[in-house]
């Protein structure tokens, strides 16, 4: 018969584990899942609250624009007794938004790429070089994304204009970029730092250039990264009001208006006056809303997917 070995100096109520302590962890366990579940029901209950504070309004706006002024004012909720496409037309055309649209298209068709580019270089670099004045300049683009644009309008007007690119596309171009590249590089530099090494030291070895290594190797790695920031700076400047406000201004002659559709929906609602023409209005804020609606859910996989994949690998 196996006799149990005893320790010199230990009984075996020491020996044994304290049972009490024991029962409060298996407590702790059982208390677990439901703070995890009231955690959850509250998590997603926000989150239904903000979908429908978000997806209301998208909804009110689109039935106004298929309605008459006559049902608007009768109803905000209610469903159009014709669904016809007039307003849109007349937004389109009358409103000028066709124009507007076609000044903000050509200005992000540019904009967007070359905020994506120089904004992943910048980034890419400071992310795998080290060199003098690495982290200062990282800090000077962190304290960019900080400061407000209405602080820098006047001295930016001014040198806008002493550089002859007022109410120009390649202007405005270049006061996006300038203004989208905080947040690019900011973005971009902790997905580079999240890149393997040994593929970089691996292209070194080869013997493929700095600007190989960038384009062929490392930049096709980002892309989820450049996807999602690319999203967010599409969003940010088709929604950009107050650098074109400024830097647009509407000069006499429709011919040689540049302004972006943000400043033609407030310039569409202005031109209606008293006797205002809603179903136009709500029809301009459709076609503006549109577009970036489709993109983002079109994107939205790459958009989740670049977001988590800094913190996943």
């Amino acid at each position: 018969m196996a006799t149990t070995p005893t320790i010199p100096g230990v009984t075996k109520d020491d020996a044994a584990p304290p049972r009490r302590a024991a029962a409060g962890r298996s407590g702790d366990r059982a208390d677990s899942p439901g703070e995890g579940r009231i955690l959850n029901v509250f998590s997603h209950g926000f989150l239904v609250l903000w979908a429908v504070m978000i997806v209301l309004p998208l909804i009110w706006i689109l039935l106004g624009a298929f309605k008459t002024d006559a049902e608007i004012g009768a109803s905000s909720w209610s469903w159009p007794s014709n669904w016809n496409f007039d307003a849109f037309g007349r937004a389109w055309t009358k409103g000028h938004i066709g124009s507007y649209f076609l000044n903000t298209v050509i200005v992000l068709v540019f904009s967007v790429p070359l905020t994506m580019l120089f904004g992943s270089m910048g980034a890419y670099v400071l992310a795998r070089y080290r060199f003098t004045g690495n982290r200062l300049i990282y800090y000077f683009f962190i304290a960019g994304a900080m400061f407000p644009v209405y602080l820098g309008l006047i001295p930016l007007y001014f040198l806008v204009k002493q550089l002859g690119m007022l109410n120009t596309y390649q202007g405005l171009i270049l006061v996006y970029v300038a203004y989208s590249m905080p947040f690019t590089v900011f973005f971009m530099h902790a997905f580079f730092r999240t890149l393997p090494t040994a593929v970089h030291e691996a292209a070194v070895i080869d013997g493929a250039s700095h600007s190989r290594i960038f384009f062929q190797v490392m930049l096709p790695m980002a892309k989820p990264g450049l996807i999602s920031v690319g999203i967010f700076n599409l969003l940010g400047q088709w929604n950009q009001y107050i650098l074109p406000l400024v830097l647009m201004q509407q000069q006499s002659g429709f011919d040689k208006d540049r302004s972006m559709l943000t400043q033609g929906l407030v310039l569409l609602n202005q031109q209606q006056g008293y006797a205002g023409d809603l179903p136009v209005i709500f029809a301009g804020m459709t076609i503006a809303i549109l577009p970036v609606v489709v993109v983002y859910l079109s994107f939205q996989r790459q958009v989740q997917s670049g977001l988590t994949a800094g913190t996943l690998k």
